[in-house]
């Protein structure tokens, strides 16, 4: 059977939200909190307040700043936040919980904005926003390692965060030789390839900037592209209002500037 590749993921993603949108008068949806009366109204898990699950550090898009969660998915958060007219309240969490769905479905918080891919997988315990950031996956190996390519892999301990495109990525195309070595954050896996405790990394291009600025011994090798994009998510079929209050903000922001301005404060 042939393998599903990212790209494939993503394409099924997007067809499903799609559909999603086309159905928004024929379904609806309520979480505990506040109630929809009807598909105008959001639901919220807290009255007054817009609750994010993120992970936690994975900068540029969201990291520790003085006790605070903030970066390029917070900023878009609150955008999120104050077209809705509530306060934003960012709370941090294990990314598979995000990706399983267990954060949205049992009513942690409101909406998962984590630098998430948008894939099929996911959609099926997800609903998902329309994309707000493209992506590929980065392959970051020790400066002169001489490794640059996946067939370079082969026999070499490689590291990805668990749950991730990264994760995906490799157990698909690396070669059989290649032991894939997962981390439960973004923060491990970076701590254990400064320490050499693996030959080299697997994760998004859109961090792995921070990668190598912390330690110079490493390099970008090389990028895939995957045709990734980054989506928020809400609860399975239970807040399509909020969905589409995040999609006519992504809109407006595009529309307006203001995502130019965001994404110019932390990428350049």
């Amino acid at each position: 059977m042939t393998r599903s590749t990212p790209r494939a993921r993503v394409v099924g993603a997007a067809l499903s939200s799609a559909a999603l949108l086309l159905t928004l008068s024929a379904c609806g949806g309520s979480a505990s909190g506040q109630s929809a009366d009807s598909l105008s109204d959001v639901s919220l898990v807290f009255k007054g307040a817009l609750t994010v699950c993120t992970d936690s550090p994975y900068a540029p898009f969201v990291y520790e700043q003085k006790g605070k969660l903030v970066g390029f998915d917070v900023d878009l958060a609150q955008q999120v936040a104050d077209a809705l007219e509530v306060d934003l309240d960012v709370i941090d969490v294990d990314f598979d919980d995000i990706t399983s769905g267990d954060s949205l479905n049992n009513d942690v918080c409101d909406v998962a904005v984590s630098a998430m891919t948008i894939t099929g997988e996911r959609a099926r315990v997800l609903d998902f926003s329309s994309p707000y950031f493209d992506a590929k996956q980065a392959l970051i190996t020790p400066r002169g390692s001489g490794t640059d390519t996946l067939e370079g892999l082969a026999g070499q301990r490689v590291g990805v965060q668990k749950e991730t495109t990264g994760e995906t990525f490799m157990s698909d195309y690396a070669p059989e030789s290649t032991e894939v070595v997962t981390f439960d954050d973004a923060a491990g896996l970076q701590a254990a390839l400064n320490a050499g405790e693996i030959d080299a990394a697997m994760l998004d291009n859109t961090v792995s900037g921070e990668f190598v600025a912390q330690n110079r011994t490493l390099k970008l090798a090389r990028e895939f592209d995957t045709g990734e994009q980054y989506g928020m998510a809400v609860k399975k079929d239970g807040n399509v209002p909020l969905l589409r209050s995040i999609n006519g903000t992504l809109a407006e922001l595009r529309d307006d500037g203001t995502y130019d301005k965001i994404y110019k404060k932390y990428f350049g």
